[in-house]
């Protein structure tokens, strides 16, 4: 029987920092409960010279990621340089030589997780990559482990910290788009470029990895509907709140009628609804089975001592399987299937609109009456302001719609000459108004 357990990181940048400081730390908690220690033998970084705040022994840090990947005495191989390549040559590469891999590069999964999966399964190996989701969530465990007997309903989640803290700022505070981002940039919140995150690619990568996990089959990114934050104003933040509801940028996955739904894009939610409440930075992710009903985990969803926490359990994780026989696990499913997703414009929800339309006789029958032609039945109408001859918000939440004819409503909506912008549309998720 092994005596130890090592290991080798490729990346120590802020996670991988995390991981190992986590496991210096605690360095003797982890000796007892895993039955070994666990060693940090080698770490291929870009900069040597680079302070990462961390005491490591003479030797350990090199900048050859080879180094990591064809040594003999690694066991586990810690990916966490992220992006595709040359992530995915790294850890092909490391399978290929016979060592298990911990990632937590949601990018890269999302994109390639049939392949790296197939690859494991090929080896007889474990890749782990519960710091992909939900920083120290342990959700991939969660679907993985705990809910493994359920049919899985739904999972719906905000899983991206920069987005719900420029949401939650703006609820706050009643302040534009812009400035919150320039804000979120100066505190660290947001990188320079912001696209990733306001986007909503980020989300959409991580909701790729959740829909395989919960329906045993992969989503394509391409197939995910994908909206980000940009166009939410106070304004309609402000309509939501008297309508009893509050802005979040979900990633929701459902499995309805044989497919998949998978989407990404801001969300009216009923403010008396946990995942409501839910501000900063912070990330949480329902859970619907058929047999444990609605789970919610909240936590931080990134940062180096959460992310890190959860490298370190998959260490610990793969660690056990290490040192216990490989043949008393049974081999993983096979989930290489790719899922049945529902188009975009197939899925029914309740929308909330604004059209900013000329203040005069007759401008809500117009609406109303190209509603009602498209299958849409309103349930509220909010009309604020009076100004003669000009644009006043008008507000309509529907009742449950077709995305198609809700699409196609607001194509023929914004060319009315009452019109003098082009229409807002939220999706909300609750209960029928």
């Amino acid at each position: 029987m092994k005596d130890r357990i090592t290991v080798g990181f490729i990346g120590l940048g802020v996670v991988g920092t995390g991981a190992v400081r986590l496991l210096q730390e605690n360095a003797d908690l982890i000796k007892r409960r895993l039955g070994a220690p666990v060693v940090v033998k080698t770490a291929a970084v870009r900069n040597l010279r680079r302070d990462r705040g961390l005491m490591l022994p003479p030797g350990v840090l090199v900048d050859d990621p080879r180094k990591v990947i064809e040594d003999p005495d690694i066991d586990i191989v810690v990916e966490l340089i992220g992006g595709h390549q040359p992530a995915k040559e790294f850890i092909l590469a490391a399978m290929a030589r016979g060592k298990h891999v911990v990632t937590a590069n949601k990018a890269l999964l999302a994109a390639d997780g049939a392949e790296l999966h197939a690859a494991a399964r090929r080896s007889g190996l474990r890749i782990a990559y519960e710091g992909s989701v939900g920083g120290g969530i342990p959700v991939v465990k969660a679907l993985c482990e705990s809910l493994a007997g359920n049919r899985i309903i739904s999972v719906y989640g905000i899983i991206n910290g920069t987005c719900n803290y420029i949401l939650t700022k703006m609820t706050e505070e009643e302040r534009p788009f812009p400035d919150v981002l320039a804000e979120a940039q100066r505190a660290g919140y947001a990188e320079a470029d912001p696209s990733f995150d306001v986007d909503g690619i980020d989300t959409s990568h991580k909701l790729a990895i959740l829909a395989h996990l919960a329906f045993g089959a992969y989503v394509e990114l391409k197939d995910i509907y994908t909206e980000g934050i940009r166009r939410v104003t106070p304004t309609d933040i402000d309509f939501g709140r008297e309508f009893g509801y509050r802005v979040k940028l979900l990633a929701i996955a459902k499995h309805r009628d044989g497919k998949v739904e998978a989407r990404v894009h801001p969300t009216m939610v009923p403010e008396d609804y946990p995942i409501a409440q839910v501000g900063g930075v912070y990330n949480a992710i329902q859970i619907v089975g058929d047999a444990c009903g609605d789970i919610m985990l909240y936590g931080r969803g990134a940062g180096a001592a959460p992310t890190g926490s959860a490298v370190v359990g998959d260490i610990m994780d793969i660690g056990r399987y290490i040192l216990l026989s490989p043949s008393r696990h049974l081999p993983p499913a096979d989930d290489q299937a790719l899922a049945a997703v529902q188009p975009m414009d197939a899925i029914q929800s309740i929308y909330y609109m604004r059209v900013m339309a000329l203040d005069q006789p007759g401008v809500l029958s117009q609406i109303s009456g190209i509603l009602g032609q498209h299958r849409i039945s309103i349930a509220q109408v909010i009309q604020r302001g009076r100004k003669q001859g000009g644009a006043v918000p008008l507000v309509i939440l529907t009742h449950t719609a077709l995305e198609r004819d809700v699409q196609e409503a607001l194509v023929r909506i914004e060319k009315l000459s009452c019109v003098s912008e082009k229409p807002v549309l939220i999706r909300v998720e609750g209960e029928e108004p």
